[in-house]
């Protein structure tokens, strides 16, 4: 338990909290810790950082520090692919330990975020992650928080699983399907497959095999079962996605077997775009501008196909809020509310 006395009374006393010393464009650091046995010639430093009264320890029955709190928040809300920062003022972070995708249960987390004195904060659901990358920052308002109320958010995460996760990157084999008359016979050169490489490379994949046919839906299906036999674990459509006579690559999609879960998206640029799915590969339909923009709704979905985790039709549609580009020069990408 904390009491509240003036700093002339302390003497002796136990320090309940941290008190910080600011001083404007030096520094900001603890003056005194938690802990700290108050002292006479303590006092005047107390009085000149503005602290006439302070919190002193007189027992604990019941109550948990908020460093042990976040402590436990910690180990509460996030798996093994963790790993957690020093405590510094109550504040303890969630470090990736991995390559993966960041994920968070947004549901559990506004329910986590709803307890009085608990705080959980982080970045976008999504976001590409990288070890030693802050995901999120975890601790309690009070300085001291009951035990029993800290136990119900222990319980509450365990019963509804962990609220932060890294889904690794797993499916290392891509192949790229380029559809596309012009490029087939050498009118044009195919960019697509240079493009789509330096795409998975960044995110540990690379391409395996890769083709070009022509806009026939027929050769578009066999291509792409093909693609799937050279032992792809995500396949690529490129190309042939506008609502030209010629583009016929959807229903060569179609044709192949796989299942289409979304054709267009309400994201801009890369409107054009399909998610599909054959046979438990992803299939991913890129339109030209993934060629020339460097944020497009590829730079959305491809990580998630890479790290495993199914894209839902409902998700497809919910890029809507937020899923136009502002075109910024230079792009900074992904620092940017793009698809956020």
């Amino acid at each position: 338990m904390l009491k509240k006395i003036r700093v002339e009374q302390a003497v002796g006393m136990t320090l309940g909290h941290d008190i910080t010393r600011i001083i404007p464009g030096k520094c900001k650091e603890v003056a005194f810790a938690r802990g700290h046995v108050i002292r006479r010639e303590d006092i005047p430093e107390f009085l000149k950082i503005g602290k006439e009264h302070i919190y002193v320890i007189e027992g604990q029955d019941g109550e948990v520090h908020e460093e042990e709190a976040a402590r436990r928040l910690a180990a509460a809300f996030a798996g093994s692919e963790f790993s957690t920062s020093g405590v510094k003022e109550g504040r303890i972070n969630l470090v990736s330990t991995i390559d993966g995708v960041f994920k968070v249960n947004i549901s559990l987390l506004a329910e986590i975020n709803s307890i009085d004195g608990v705080v959980l904060a982080t970045r976008h659901n999504g976001t590409v992650c990288q070890p030693d990358m802050v995901l999120a920052g975890t601790k309690i308002i009070p300085l001291y928080m009951p035990d029993a109320d800290l136990k119900k958010v222990e319980d509450l995460c365990r019963k509804k699983d962990k609220v932060l996760k890294v889904l690794p990157f797993k499916l290392k084999k891509v192949g790229v399907v380029v559809t596309g008359s012009e490029v087939y016979k050498g009118l044009i050169q195919d960019k697509f497959t240079d493009t789509i490489r330096c795409k998975v490379e960044a995110l540990g994949a690379h391409v395996i095999h890769s083709v070009v046919v022509p806009d026939d839906e027929k050769m578009i299906a066999d291509a792409i079962l093909d693609t799937k036999k050279s032992g792809a674990e995500m396949i690529f459509a490129c190309g042939g996605f506008s609502v030209d006579p010629d583009d016929v690559t959807v229903e060569g999609v179609e044709q192949s077997g796989a299942k289409i879960i979304a054709y267009g998206a309400p994201v801009m640029p890369g409107s054009m775009c399909l998610v599909a799915d054959l046979d438990g590969i992803p299939v991913l339909g890129a339109p030209a501008c993934a060629i020339w923009n460097k944020a497009t709704v590829i730079e959305v979905f491809l990580p998630r196909m890479l790290a495993g985790d199914k894209i839902k039709r409902a998700e497809v549609v919910a890029l809507g809020h937020g899923g136009l580009c502002l075109s910024c020069e230079p792009c900074v990408y992904p620092l940017c509310p793009f698809c956020k």
